[in-house]
C-alpha cells in the first residue's frame, strides 16, 4: 500500500505530503475500501495533453487523468495532474491553488473508486463527493 507523489515534465513539490497523504487513505477507509498503490504524477498541460492524445485520442487540455488499476476493494492507480490547468481552475473558479489542488486529487481518487463524471447527474453527485472530502480534510487539521 503505497502513496506517491511525484513530478515529470515541471517542477512542483507538494506541501504537507503526509498530511495529504493521511487524508487521502482515510477518505478511502471511510468508505469501506482500502488504498492500493496509489501515484500522484502533477506535470504540466501540454505533457498532460500528450498523455491524452496518446492514451484516450482525445485532442484537448484537462486537469487530470486517471489510469485505474484498482481491483475489487483495493483502490489502485495512477493519477496524472497538470498544475497548469490546476492554477487556471483556481483563478476561474475563485478558489486557493491549494484548495483546487485537492479537489483534483480527491477527483482522481473517485474515478479510481468507481465515480464518472459522463453526465451532469453524476457530475453533480461527484462534486458533491468532491465537498465532502473537502470537508474532511478541514476536519483533520
Amino acid at each position: 500500500m503505497a502513496l506517491s507523489f511525484h513530478s515529470e515534465a515541471i517542477r512542483f513539490d507538494l506541501k504537507q505530503k503526509v498530511k495529504h497523504k493521511n487524508w487521502i487513505r482515510s477518505w478511502i477507509f471511510l468508505h469501506k475500501k482500502v488504498p492500493g498503490d496509489l501515484s500522484f504524477v502533477f506535470t504540466s498541460n501540454e505533457q498532460l495533453k500528450l498523455i491524452n492524445q496518446e492514451y484516450l485520442n482525445h485532442n484537448y487540455f484537462t486537469d487530470v487523468i486517471t489510469f485505474d488499476y484498482t481491483s475489487e476493494n483495493v483502490v489502485s492507480g495512477d493519477i496524472f495532474i497538470s498544475i497548469d490547468q490546476v492554477k487556471l481552475n483556481a483563478e476561474m473558479f475563485e478558489v486557493s491553488f491549494q484548495e483546487e489542488l485537492r479537489r483534483v486529487l480527491i477527483h482522481g481518487v473517485l474515478h479510481l473508486m468507481g465515480y464518472n463524471d459522463a453526465s451532469v447527474e453524476v457530475k453533480d453527485l461527484m462534486r458533491e463527493k468532491e465537498n465532502d472530502a473537502l470537508h474532511l480534510w478541514l476536519k483533520e487539521g
